[in-house]
C-alpha cells in the first residue's frame, strides 16, 4: 500500500532502514554518460503511435501500450524501456543496481533504483523522443486468450503521457485516445481469463493523509480508476507471457508463489464474513474479490486480508524442466515490464529475446542469475519491512490526537491465552491490537489507550471505556 502525505516526515525511518536516498556523483555523472549499446541491433517501430499511462508527475516510465483490432480479436503493442542498454556488464551502474535490487517507495521520497538521468531521462518512454525499448507483440483471441507473442529490441517515440484520473475522465466521456480505446475492452476480457484461472486479484487501493482545519489528521482511501486495473492487466498478460515462454524452453527466471494453505482460506473466509461480507465455504475467492468495492472501508480490509493467500512469494530459476507456478496468477508468470524499478526484470527480459530470437543467452546474464534472484529476495523483505514501518507512522499520527476515544471495531482474531485480539477500525480504516479478549467475529466498540508517533505503535482495549 502506498501512502502520499506530504504533512508526514519519512525522513526518520530512511535514516533508521538505512535507505539510500541519493547517489554518489560518479554514478550520477555514468549515468548521464550511458548510451544505447544496443542501438545497431533495433528495428524502427516509431510508426507505432504508443502512450504511456501512469499517476500524475511520474517521469520513471517504464511501459507504453498501443492496442488495435486483429480480425475478431486484438493485438497489444507494449513497449518496456530498455535498461540493459544502457548498463554496460561489471559497471559500476551495475553493481549499485545489484545492491539496491529495486526502488524503495517511501512516500515522500523514493529510493531509485538508477540515478534519475537513466530512470527519468534516457531509459524512460518520456513522450516525442525517440527511446531504446523492448517490444512485445501479444496477439489475442475474441475472448482475450493469447494466440502468439513476438519479443524484440526496437526504437519507439511515444505521443502523449498519460495520467489514470485523466484517462478515466475520458473513458467516463467517451473520448479515450485512439491508442488505447480499445483498453477498457481487452482489460475486461484478461479479468475474466483470470477468473477462469481462480487468480487472487488484489486491488489494494492507495491512502493518503489530509489534515483537517482542527489540525487533526484523516487517512482516506483513494478512488481506483477502473483504467488503473485495466492497465494492470496488460502488464499481467506480458508477465505471464513471459514465464510460460520461459517454462516451454527450460530456461529464465520466474516469479514465483506457493497456493494458500486451506488453513489460511478458512481465516480468510471466516475474517471476510466478520467484515459482513457473504462469502460460502464454496464460493470462488477470485470471483468474490472482482465483485468487492476495494475503495470502502470494509472493501480494503477485504484486500489487505486477501495478502495472507499470497504469502510465500518469490523468485526462482527455470531449471531442469522444473518450474514454480504463480499462484496469484494462476499460472507460470515473470516479472518484465518495470526494469526502471526492479532488478530482475532487465535479466528475464534478456532470457525472453534470446528465445524469440533463436539464440543463446548471453553469458552476462547466466553469470548473474543467482544473484539477482538473491537481491531480489533480499530488497523485497526490506522494501515489505519500510511499508510496514511507514503505515505504523502514518497510523500512530493519525489516531494520536485520540487517545481515550473509542472507535468501532470488528474482532478477527482473539487470542484467549494471552487475551489478546487483533481487529479492524472501521473509521479511520485501520488494523491494529487489542488488549482483552473479545469474541472472534464480533463487532464491538474498543479504546485507544496508546498511539506513539516515536515508537510507531498503536494499542486498543476492551472492553472500551
Amino acid at each position: 500500500m502506498k501512502l502520499y502525505a506530504a504533512a508526514l516526515d519519512f525522513r526518520p525511518i530512511a535514516e533508521e532502514f538505512n535507505i539510500p536516498t541519493v547517489f554518489p556523483d560518479d554514478l550520477v555523472d555514468a549515468a548521464a554518460q550511458a548510451t544505447d549499446r544496443f542501438a545497431d541491433q533495433r528495428r524502427d517501430a516509431r510508426d507505432i503511435a504508443f502512450v504511456t499511462i501512469d499517476p500524475a508527475g511520474s517521469r520513471d516510465l517504464d511501459q507504453a501500450v498501443h492496442i488495435e483490432a486483429r480480425g475478431t480479436g486484438y493485438r497489444v503493442h507494449y513497449a518496456i524501456a530498455d535498461v540493459a542498454a544502457f548498463i554496460e556488464p561489471g559497471s559500476s551502474l551495475e553493481a549499485e543496481s545489484l545492491r539496491r535490487g529495486q526502488t524503495i517507495y517511501l512516500p515522500d521520497e523514493p529510493a531509485r533504483l538508477h540515478p534519475a538521468p537513466l530512470s527519468e531521462g534516457s531509459a524512460s518512454l518520456l513522450p516525442d523522443v525517440d527511446r531504446p525499448a523492448v517490444l512485445w507483440s501479444i496477439d489475442l483471441d475474441d475472448a482475450g486468450e493469447v494466440m502468439d507473442v513476438q519479443v524484440e529490441r526496437v526504437t519507439v517515440r511515444s505521443v502523449a503521457k498519460l495520467d489514470y484520473d485523466g484517462v478515466q475522465a475520458d473513458l467516463d466521456a467517451g473520448r479515450m485516445h485512439p491508442s488505447i480505446e480499445l483498453l477498457p475492452a481487452v482489460g475486461r476480457l484478461r479479468q475474466e481469463s483470470s477468473l477462469r484461472r481462480e487468480a487472487i486479484n488484489l486491488r489494494i487501493p492507495s491512502q493518503r493523509v489530509e489534515r483537517g482545519v482542527d489540525g487533526r489528521y484523516e487517512l482516506v482511501i483513494e478512488p481506483r480508476p477502473d483504467v488503473m486495473d485495466y492497465n494492470s492487466e496488460i502488464s499481467l498478460l506480458t508477465g505471464m507471457c513471459a514465464g510460460q515462454m520461459m517454462v516451454a524452453h527450460g530456461r529464465g527466471l520466474l516469479r514465483t508463489l506457493r497456493p494458500a494453505t486451506p488453513e489460511g482460506e478458512a481465516e480468510f473466509r471466516f475474517e471476510v464474513r466478520a467484515l459482513g461480507f457473504p462469502l460460502a465455504d464454496a464460493d470462488s475467492i477470485s470471483r468474490f474479490l472482482a465483485g468487492v468495492d476495494a475503495t470502502s472501508a470494509a472493501g480494503m480490509a477485504v484486500m489487505r486480508e486477501a495478502q495472507k493467500l499470497l504469502r510465500g512469494s518469490g523468485y526462482g530459476r527455470v531449471e531442469n524442466g522444473g518450474a514454480e507456478v504463480h499462484a496469484g496468477v494462476g499460472g507460470h508468470y515473470a516479472h518484465v515490464t518495470a526494469p526502471l524499478r526492479r532488478l530482475v526484470d532487465r535479466f528475464a527480459t534478456e532470457y525472453c529475446l534470446a528465445i524469440a530470437g533463436g539464440y543463446e543467452v548471453p553469458e552476462w546474464v547466466l553469470a548473474r542469475a543467482d544473484a539477482v534472484v538473491d537481491a531480489m529476495h533480499r530488497t523485497s523483505q526490506f522494501a515489505n519491512s519500510v511499508d510496514r514501518a511507514c503505515l505504523r507512522l502514518t497510523e500512530a499520527t493519525v489516531l494520536a490526537p485520540w487517545l481515550g476515544h473509542n472507535f468501532d471495531a470488528t474482532i478477527l482474531h482473539t487470542d484467549g491465552q494471552e487475551r489478546r485480539a487483533r481487529l479492524f477500525v472501521h473509521e479511520p480504516p485501520v488494523f491494529g491490537e487489542s488488549l482483552g479478549a473479545p469474541e472472534e467475529g464480533t463487532r464491538t466498540s474498543v479504546s485507544l489507550i496508546r498511539a506513539d508517533v516515536g515508537t510507531r505503535e498503536v494499542q486498543f482495549a476492551w472492553p472500551a471505556d
